[in-house]
């Protein structure tokens, strides 16, 4: 019984960092798609905003790159790409459409990184920001990429909600909650006070300097 219940939060865990490639890939896509991106561009900016933050996490860990070590990663952004760029070409949708899985893409990455830290028994303010990193990053190269003031520089509450949800899912595993609903709140609480903030306009205090 306690080999199942292990083998479904390694499955869990997996199908989160999967589905964060593919949602943060997406969002490059729609996020370029403002732009005059030929498909090559395209694929470019979807690669390096489902691999970036991820990619940067692991070379700090000190371990193998997750989608090097298996290609399952680079092939999901690689569709997910392809398929959200035939998307945009036939359906006209909002220009402020990639915030929602952007936002998405923020909650399951900061799981999967603060989980793939603590995996290695990294402590717990390096698991947190091991978190914010795989969670932001791919949107900071992403956004330069397309030519924008990256949105966790600029926009509503960006890493202060990672950074929540990752001190979150580090607190419930201290405290001996299951690897499986630490990760589901964690995310929630990304998730909401992400889409939240969009939606109040919370945003941390911005530097005017003084004339």
């Amino acid at each position: 019984m306690d080999i199942s219940i292990d083998i479904d939060i390694e499955t869990l865990i997996y199908g989160i960092a999967l589905a964060g490639v593919a949602v943060n890939a997406a969002a490059g896509v729609l996020e370029a798609g403002r732009k005059p991106f030929d498909l090559f561009g395209m694929v470019v900016v979807a690669l390096a905003a489902a691999l970036g933050g991820g990619s940067l996490r692991d070379v700090l860990l000190d371990r193998t790159v997750f989608w090097i070590a298996d290609q399952s990663y680079l092939i999901a952004a690689i569709v997910a790409g392809l398929a959200t760029f035939a998307l945009v070409r036939v359906v006209r949708l909002p220009a402020r459409l990639f915030l929602i899985p952007d936002a998405i893409g923020l909650a399951l990455f900061t799981v999967s990184g603060t989980q793939a830290a603590l995996a290695m028994e990294a402590p717990w303010l390096v698991a947190v920001l091991m978190g914010v990193i795989t969670g932001v990053f791919g949107g900071i190269v992403r956004d330069v990429l397309c030519n924008e003031v990256p949105l966790v520089f600029s926009s509503e509450l960006y890493a202060t909600a990672s950074f929540l949800g990752a001190l979150l899912l580090v607190g419930l595993v201290a405290w001996g909650v299951s690897a499986g609903w630490a990760a589901l709140a964690a995310g929630t609480l990304v998730l909401l006070v992400r889409l939240l903030a969009l939606r109040l306009r919370w945003r941390l205090p911005v530097f005017i300097a003084r004339p």
